[in-house]
């Protein structure tokens, strides 16, 4: 089974009990970094975003806020259970904001679709991130913004929150009722992100120019954004 496939399998398993875990393992800072996410994408009213690997929709939300009902968000991603969720989210809250299911690394929009493009905890479990960051460039518009929000392993004691993700991450989505085996899948991903100027060199490489990061509770998230040329 390809990684992408067993991606998909463990988020649509993990799904039900997804913001419950993400909230107790961030200690509640997701909200937060999503916030700061949803800034710098540096979106009017009437305008238009896509929010890729949107999850349960937590990201594209926080968009539609700032576009308003003038504007239009849509988010995409690979597992129709989390999508699912984004849908009733959405509908519950009234906001301009489509979900899809599509595969990220080949979405199906246009060239300049989009007046910015968001990713927030997907890039990491691509076999090759600038595939991802490629195709989050092809569909917003030039001068448009790229953000990238990530769970990263801290610059300290990076062995040891590699080992306490690994434990702690299935063992609270086994002890909520999830799968423990896709919930250490998930852990898993954090390993491979990119360190901070590598994803850099990535997103300079894909066309992106004025390329900015933050770093957050001591580097256990990385808000990366940049303008595309």
């Amino acid at each position: 089974m390809s990684t992408a496939a067993i991606d998909r399998r463990a988020f649509d398993t993990i799904a039900p009990r997804y913001d419950l875990v993400s909230g107790l393992l961030t200690l509640g800072m997701g909200d937060r970094w999503r916030r700061a996410a949803a800034e710098a994408a540096d979106l009017s009213a009437g305008q238009s975003a896509l929010d890729a690997y949107t999850g349960t929709g937590d990201l594209a939300l926080m968009l539609a806020d700032r576009v308003t009902p003038l504007g239009r968000v849509v988010g995409v991603d690979h597992s129709p259970e989390m999508i699912a969720r984004a849908r009733v989210k959405a509908a519950a809250s009234h906001r301009p904001c489509r979900f899809e299911v599509a595969d990220c690394t080949s979405m199906p929009f246009a060239d300049d679709e989009f007046d910015a493009a968001t990713a927030s905890g997907g890039l990491r479990s691509l076999d090759d991130p600038a595939r991802g960051v490629a195709e989050l460039v092809r569909v917003v518009r030039p001068g448009g913004r790229v953000v990238i929000l990530e769970i990263t392993p801290p610059d300290r004691l990076r062995g040891v929150h590699g080992r306490v993700m690994r434990f702690a991450t299935p063992l609270v989505g086994g002890a909520l009722g999830g799968d423990r085996d896709a919930f250490r899948h998930l852990a898993d991903t954090v390993e491979g992100v990119p360190a901070p100027a590598d994803m850099a060199a990535i997103m300079s490489a894909a066309g992106l120019s004025d390329i900015r990061w933050r770093r957050f509770g001591g580097g256990v998230a990385t808000l990366h954004h940049g303008v595309v040329a």
